[in-house]
């Protein structure tokens, strides 16, 4: 390996890790709690409100979020109400928001699935008892339901976030200088292929282990027994 490509190529990486960073926080930070409630949007008694979220689960989780970047960028852009509409083009009109937007409409359909299985998984009884003894629908959910199924979901949902990081690299397909993006900058510049993706690799990589080795942590301090 040129050692020198890899002093030329880390700093604008580093520059590139932090739109990722930018794109995987917002994936998480939105997409988890807009996963939660279409989660229990699929186990509401409203017949039209689980049927919305179940079509909204099967067309992000059965379509590519390449092709789901495309739509919300290219494809949306040339709606006339779209590009006339300050809200909706703020949303779509920058590559950067459009990834961000697209990571978590994605997201959220495979959270949703996520949380809907911890939900179900929870024990009838000690929610009956919760209801019991008084406790408001909200003060069940966010002191009984939301805890043990936070619980349930924390080993699924940190493959999520992994995939979430990942994911972000598509974003380079719509002109967004992530890590991916430079990477493919510095390629064309250099044609030093194989170094700049071993550095890219080693980028996502280390990324993932924090974001893992945290949530394992946040796993054991949720557990019943440590």
């Amino acid at each position: 390996m040129d050692f020198s490509i890899v002093s030329y190529a880390v700093p604008f990486l580093l520059v590139g890790a932090q739109t990722t960073l930018l794109i995987a926080v917002f994936g998480v930070g939105l997409g988890l709690p807009f996963g939660v409630l279409v989660g229990l949007g699929r186990g509401s008694r409203n017949g039209l409100l689980q049927r919305v979220c179940d079509v909204y689960c099967a067309v992000f989780r059965g379509t590519p979020m390449l092709v789901q970047i495309f739509v919300l960028y290219y494809g949306l852009a040339q709606i006339e109400f779209v590009r006339h509409n300050a809200v909706i083009w703020w949303l779509i009109g920058s590559g950067l928001h459009a990834a961000i937007l697209a990571v978590i409409l994605n997201t959220g359909a495979y959270t949703a699935e996520i949380f809907r299985t911890a939900f179900l998984s929870l024990p009838k009884g000690l929610i009956e008892a919760a209801e019991a003894c008084g406790m408001s629908p909200w003060h069940v959910f966010s002191r009984v339901k939301f805890p043990l199924a936070l619980r349930q979901a924390l080993p699924a949902y940190s493959s999520e976030v992994a995939i979430i990081v990942k994911e972000s690299s598509l974003a380079s397909t719509i002109t967004v200088l992530e890590i991916t993006g430079y990477a493919k900058r510095l390629m064309s510049e250099t044609f030093a292929i194989m170094e700049i993706f071993i550095i890219t690799a080693v980028f996502y990589l280390a990324i993932n282990v924090i974001a893992l080795t945290s949530l394992k942590l946040l796993e054991r301090r949720l557990a019943f027994t440590r």
